[in-house]
């Protein structure tokens, strides 16, 4: 079986990777570990910090590849070619950042914002799932055909990411709690049809040799 690492911002990351991609690459003979950024016990540091944790992990599993799943949102300016405009080209710095002699099995990602934009890929799951009162599809529905051709453009601010505006319209919503079953529910396929860039890290993760 080859390795993958997936290295995760907090829980709800990791908590995604569980559920959606272990059995996936397994499948595909590709066992996943989901650890959690070491140094903050989950949460986002300092490019130096998460550089070390990458080039660990590859010299202690020489056999193994590495990558990351860490949101743009609040990412330290530190990080390689910071842009918050082009996390493509932040991605390419953080490779070319990393030890020569490992990068060739280091595969960086950046989440473009946070990955709840992948809850808004069915209306229907949402409406199977949340049947209180207080829930306001119409507006859920606006948001998912502003962004019909792609689901990673709903944006990150304070307001308006998309973990907030979930809460806002569907106030059942639990971030902790119901991110990665909804996820599960929708199903990888079409998250992937829906969010171009996830389908694209999915896709490179799936020729490791």
């Amino acid at each position: 079986m080859k390795r993958l690492i997936i290295i995760c911002e907090g829980e709800t990351e990791k908590e995604f990777c569980d559920v959606m991609l272990k059995n996936y690459f397994s499948d595909k003979n590709i066992t996943v570990y989901t650890p959690l950024i070491k140094t903050s016990h989950g949460g986002i540091v300092s490019w130096g910090k998460l550089k070390n944790e990458i080039e660990t992990h590859l010299r202690q599993d020489t056999g193994a590849y590495v990558t990351t799943f860490i949101d743009l949102y609040r990412l330290p300016s530190n990080y390689p070619n910071y842009n918050v405009k082009d996390p493509d080209s932040m991605q390419v710095g953080m490779k070319q950042g990393i030890d020569t002699t490992l990068s060739s099995r280091f595969i960086p990602y950046i989440q473009r914002h946070e990955f709840e934009c992948f809850i808004f890929a069915s209306l229907e799951i949402l409406k199977r799932t949340f049947a209180g009162a207080g829930n306001n599809f119409l507006e859920i529905e606006k948001v998912i055909a502003q962004y019909s051709s792609n689901l990673e453009d709903i944006n990150d601010g304070s307001a308006t990411a998309p973990s907030d505006r979930l809460k806002k319209y569907l106030p059942e919503y639990e971030k902790g709690l119901d991110g990665a079953y909804l996820a599960d529910e929708i199903g990888l396929l079409i998250i992937r049809e829906k969010c171009p860039r996830f389908n694209n890290w999915i896709a490179e993760l799936e020729r490791i040799v």
